[in-house]
């Protein structure tokens, strides 16, 4: 472990330089263009790596990579996004820059310096010569809006895999991600019947009312305590103050720890019937990404993590968040998965993002060790 180390804290302006490389080629997921030219140097590093590149073309998105590197054992997916959700000219006002320990840049933290420490971690064990496993890796390009072209070769990839390693960011402090809440939506719509609100409102029937009505049946189902949380984001409706509204609509968004919350949550959202007569509800959508949950497998792999942590000096924790990755729709499989294995920094999606530059040695390190250790399985 030491050895992995050496390597990366001698070699960590490498880490930076391949961060800063993929910032400068802002990839926002919409902008296949983008996305693609940020897949390009990708793929021309992957190689540089010692990896076989596989591009998985896609029409309506930036093509995906695929790649393999040969090694000891059973294989063990390393996962992650080159895709942002910064808009191209973001780096005009959020320029890529250093101040002292930070790395600032859109998409540096989420997750292009994750795709560095990977690299960092192989030329680690390649610089070594310290045996790892078969290495697949795929970076995908939409899971910032969904992973809709991208889940079914996450998940065949996974199932091919011993155990996966996401290499999204970690959470304050360093700590991995040993669960994360199931994410979705739900699109509520409601026909009403319009009429003159001042000469005719008992012809009418509101579909705003109707839709307020429901929200307000909605926000009972939270439960913060347990994780359950449901938000109304978005709500349209009516043409004028005094027309009685013949259309509505409401966007909820729903988050659930356990996959047995996420069924009872989907159900409640799918049974809702119209609370005031002359309307109609129409609900789509559903749960995008399934609950990762904190299994004895997952369990058993952090323990190695942690042990490897602590062979390089580290303490390292592990926790929970609301937000979701490519890692839940691995863990839904049954297949044992960490994630948070990437950069320590903060501002995910936000103005301040940035990356700490003093602590990628040790998560490239400890991303090599972690690959050493499960050559011999799990």
């Amino acid at each position: 472990m030491r050895q992995l180390l050496d390597h990366s804290e001698a070699h960590v302006e490498a880490i930076v330089e391949t961060t800063e490389a993929l910032v400068r080629l802002e990839s926002p997921s919409t902008d296949k263009l983008a996305v693609d030219r940020c897949g390009r140097e990708l793929a021309i590093r992957l190689q540089h790596a010692g990896a076989q590149v596989e591009r998985l073309a896609c029409d309506e998105r930036g093509d995906h990579l695929a790649a393999r590197l040969d090694g000891t054992g059973e294989p063990v997916l390393l996962l992650g996004h080159f895709d942002t959700v910064w808009p191209i000219g973001t780096l005009e006002r959020m320029p890529l820059r250093r101040a002292g320990p930070r790395l600032h840049g859109p998409g540096a933290f989420d997750m292009k310096a994750g795709i560095a420490i990977a690299l960092g971690a192989l030329a680690a064990l390649r610089g070594t010569g310290i045996t790892h496993p078969p290495i697949h890796m795929l970076w995908t390009t939409d899971e910032e809006i969904g992973s809709g072209t991208s889940r079914e070769a996450i998940e065949a990839a996974a199932r091919q895999a011993a155990a996966v390693l996401v290499l999204e960011p970690a959470l304050p402090g360093g700590a991995l991600k040993t669960a994360r809440k199931g994410c979705g939506q739900f699109e509520i719509t409601v026909e009403g019947v319009a009429a003159h609100a001042g000469v005719d409102p008992a012809k009418g029937a509101s579909a705003i009312h109707e839709l307020a009505a429901q929200i307000a049946a909605i926000e009972q189902w939270q439960d913060l305590e347990r994780g359950v949380s449901v938000n109304v984001g978005v709500i349209e409706g009516g043409s004028r103050a005094n027309v009685v509204a013949e259309h509505a609509r409401a966007i909820v968004d729903v988050r659930a720890p356990t996959m047995a919350d996420a069924a009872a949550l989907d159900a409640r959202c799918r049974s809702l019937q119209p609370l005031r007569r002359g309307t109609r509800l129409t609900i789509r959508g559903g749960f995008e990404r399934p609950p990762l949950e904190r299994t004895p497998s997952i369990t058993h792999l952090f323990a190695i993590a942690r042990d490897v942590a602590s062979l390089l000096g580290r303490d390292l924790k592990e926790g929970s968040t609301g937000g979701g990755s490519d890692g839940n729709f691995t863990a839904a499989l049954g297949v044992p998965t960490l994630d948070g294995l990437g950069p320590v920094g903060d501002g995910a999606h936000a103005a301040h993002e940035h990356v700490d530059v003093e602590q990628l040695p040790w998560r490239a390190a400890l991303v090599a060790g972690l690959l050493h250790r499960l050559a011999s399985g799990l």
